[in-house]
């Protein structure tokens, strides 16, 4: 995984020819890591910052960081869903695999770059709560820093109704409280059956949660017994490779901050894995 690092002397010289001349990359490769996030423009009083224009001139004292990883670059995520647009804000479908947050070596496959790219009319696009790269579902993505800031809040506070649905190995008892701690941290999940097959002996399972422990769902299901098809980390050892992990954020609900008025957005049916 290389990384390039160059000190901007000559201001006369275009950011992407400037890397092309300190890497053996092709201007077509840089051009193409730029897009994908991987190139990034730092300061001493501004800090660092990704930057995507290929011919964009630069100050001497700046540098220019790429960080080239053609297994970040070469990836490729399914199409996320838009559920509703507020104006301020909007609901989105998550698919597996797609990021809720990007890194130095990329954010292409990241939610809030997707939106950036491909919601119109095209609008900046702002994280307010996070799903794990395995999980579906719905996310709520600002489109200005005043909403972002906003509902930034009202997860903080936990004044927002999340549901989540997983489908899991076993007959799950028709309700539970689990309280567990995580990583020495206090965690409590509820969670009720919604359906059970005798033939698959799967149930589908409805989760709320009051606290938002890392992996708090998956860890409270597993140490219960009863882990998350296609749970890879928390799971029993499969060879099925291809089943994805069956956990969805199915339901969000809040007293909207911006207009006052009570929203709530649930996921179709389609969405939820079957038990069949």
């Amino acid at each position: 995984m290389p990384e390039f690092h160059v000190d901007v002397t000559d201001s006369s010289i275009p950011a992407a020819e400037l890397l092309k001349q300190h890497s053996e990359l092709s201007k077509q490769q840089i051009k193409q890591a730029m897009k994908k996030g991987a190139v990034w423009v730092s300061e001493s009083d501004t800090g660092h910052k990704r930057l995507r224009r290929a011919d964009k001139i630069l100050n001497a004292g700046q540098q220019l960081h790429l960080y080239y990883d053609t297994g970040v670059l070469g990836l490729q995520v399914d199409a996320a869903v838009l559920i509703a647009d507020e104006g301020d804000y909007s609901v989105w479908y998550k698919p597996y695999g797609m990021l809720s947050q990007g890194s130095k070596w990329g954010d292409h496959c990241t939610i809030n770059r997707w939106v950036e790219q491909h919601h119109q009319p095209q609008r900046p696009a702002f994280i307010v709560n996070r799903l794990d790269r395995a999980a579906q579902g719905l996310m709520l993505i600002a489109h200005t820093k005043a909403a972002a800031a906003a509902f930034s809040g009202l997860f903080a506070k936990r004044t927002i109704n999340k549901q989540y649905t997983a489908l899991v190995l076993g007959l799950f008892p028709n309700q539970i409280k689990l309280d567990e701690p995580i990583d020495e941290k206090n965690a409590i999940s509820h969670a009720s059956l919604l359906t059970y097959s005798p033939i698959t002996k799967k149930s589908l399972v409805l989760i709320q949660i009051e606290t938002g422990r890392k992996h708090q769902i998956r860890k409270h299901l597993s140490g219960a017994g009863f882990p998350i098809i296609g749970d890879r980390l928390y799971g029993p050892e499969v060879d099925d490779t291809t089943i994805n992990l069956c956990l969805v954020s199915t339901y969000l609900a809040f007293n909207c901050p911006i207009t006052g008025l009570d929203k709530s957005y649930r996921l179709k049916d389609d969405y939820l894995p079957q038990v069949g």
